[in-house]
């Protein structure tokens, strides 16, 4: 699992920041009882992305991109392979 100081020095190098305000919004969930290492349903999504943009802008929806995409490619997603739209499309493609 990518961690928060691998995620926020993989959008430093391409972005010029480190975007720790989105990654820490991401993982938001990871922490509780009740989703744990499956939080990623929740906000690793086009659905999410989405909501980066309206709360932090636009660049850091492309932060928030760069980082679902290393998590899901840790899920065995590649990039052919569609991009979730959202948390029940998420788990119907058996990400988890």
């Amino acid at each position: 699992m990518a961690t928060l100081e691998a995620h926020c020095e993989e959008t430093e190098k391409a972005l010029g920041r480190p975007y720790r305000e989105v990654h820490l919004w991401l993982d938001e969930f990871f922490m509780s009882k009740e989703y744990g290492a499956r939080h990623r349903r929740k906000k690793h999504h086009e659905q999410g992305i989405q909501e980066v943009i309206r709360l932090f802008g636009e660049e850091a929806g492309v932060a928030a991109r760069m980082h679902i995409i290393t998590d899901l490619k840790e899920e065995g997603w590649t990039e052919k392979d569609r991009f979730p739209r959202d948390e029940r499309e998420y788990v119907a493609m058996g990400l988890f």
